[in-house]
């Protein structure tokens, strides 16, 4: 393979993130390195990875153990190096030894320590390439070090571009959103936001910025089942809560009900995986009553669940709404464990009042 068809391909990568891939291990191969990884750091991790070392990678990734470190913070802190480094020459062998990542994850597969260089992007996320090496093999040689440095430019390039598409992308989603009618922002699997449209920046009654640019919203209740449905989302529970009702805070104001539409891309890909795109919905309350079938597409409701939830908000007991519904007392209240975990609540007296407060009080004429 040529050093201009790898370059070629670098680029490549930048618009097709699949071919990272390709570009990693053909970089590892060269410099007779065990694998190759390139990722995006912030509050949270995404990445490519050589076969080897992947699966290793997204285990510490779900489980977060990258903030448990020093490295990361010390990239942070530290000024970008301007060429490839081995990592024992770059960070204190304290923080080498401290980091079990590399001695409890890939120590096992044979591996030592990494060949690194990094870069501090616009959005100050920070995005590392590392080359783990061999235990038999592990610190390289100057020749090793000169042939990644060869490309170390156009890999770093490559990452800014794609960051910044990344960026266009949260954009265009949140003026999609915008053109009909919907506040909407674009968020990471950990809530920060990456593109607010004007339209929600119109509300700061309901939403709010907080630490480390996470979108927040003011009401505690909503913002908890927000932070709920976030966490169940990195971890890749596909029954996730994606619908949070936000009630109303004086009578002036207007109930919502916030999506959150997970974007779905090719696996790892660093520069997309996780995005969430969060539109909230105005629920107006001279529209009068909403049927059951609202309820479903509001709250992810089940037919069942959004039966319930009528009785019970016509002011039924559970026996009574399970009497009205042809189910026993022991399903009703197995339903309404779920709309208590679904709409944010705890009890049965607050579901109520959610419900009547955005005005979702659907009053069905049952025919015998």
């Amino acid at each position: 393979m040529s050093s201009v068809s790898l370059i070629d391909q670098i680029y490549e990568a930048a618009f097709i993130p699949e071919v990272w891939v390709s570009v990693l291990d053909q970089m590892a191969a060269a410099s007779n390195s065990a694998a190759g990884t390139i990722g995006v750091f912030s509050d949270e991790v995404k990445f490519f990875a050589s076969e080897l070392v992947r699966p290793s990678w997204e285990d510490v990734s779900v489980k977060n153990e990258w903030s448990r470190g020093s490295i990361l913070s010390m990239m942070h802190a530290m000024s970008p190096p301007a060429a490839f480094i081995y990592d024992a020459d770059l960070f204190p062998a304290e923080a080498l030894a401290a980091n079990t990542v590399r001695t409890d994850r890939v120590r096992p597969l044979g591996i030592g320590g990494e060949i690194v260089s990094f870069t501090v992007l616009p959005t100050g996320e920070v995005l590392p390439v590392a080359f783990e090496r061999w235990l038999h093999d592990d610190r390289p040689s100057e020749q090793e070090l000169a042939i990644l440095n060869e490309y170390r430019p156009h890999l770093m390039r490559a990452g800014m571009v794609a960051a910044r598409l990344r960026m266009e992308r949260a954009t265009a989603m949140t003026a999609a959103l915008r053109s009909l009618g919907l506040p909407g922002a674009v968020l990471t699997s950990n809530g920060r936001a990456l593109a607010v449209n004007a339209l929600l920046e119109d509300l700061p009654h309901i939403f709010q910025s907080a630490a480390f640019g996470r979108l927040a919203i003011v009401d505690s209740g909503a913002d908890q089942l927000l932070r709920h449905a976030l966490e169940a989302e990195r971890a890749g529970h596909s029954q996730a809560v994606r619908s949070i009702p936000i009630p109303r805070r004086t009578p002036e104001d207007a109930p919502y009900v916030v999506h959150l539409l997970p974007v779905r891309r090719s696996a790892h890909d660093i520069f997309s995986q996780g995005d969430i795109v969060l539109a909230a919905t105005k629920v107006d309350p001279a529209a009068g009553h909403f049927p059951a079938s609202t309820l479903i597409g509001l709250f992810d409701l089940s037919p069942a669940e959004a039966k319930l939830a009528v009785h019970l908000a016509e002011g039924r007991t559970v026996t009574q709404a399970a009497i009205t519904s042809g189910i026993t007392v022991k399903t009703a209240r197995s339903y309404l464990e779920r709309l208590f975990q679904k709409m944010g609540v705890r009890r049965q007296a607050e579901l109520v009042a959610l419900l009547k407060s955005t005005a979702v009080i659907a009053v069905e004429q049952h025919k015998n």
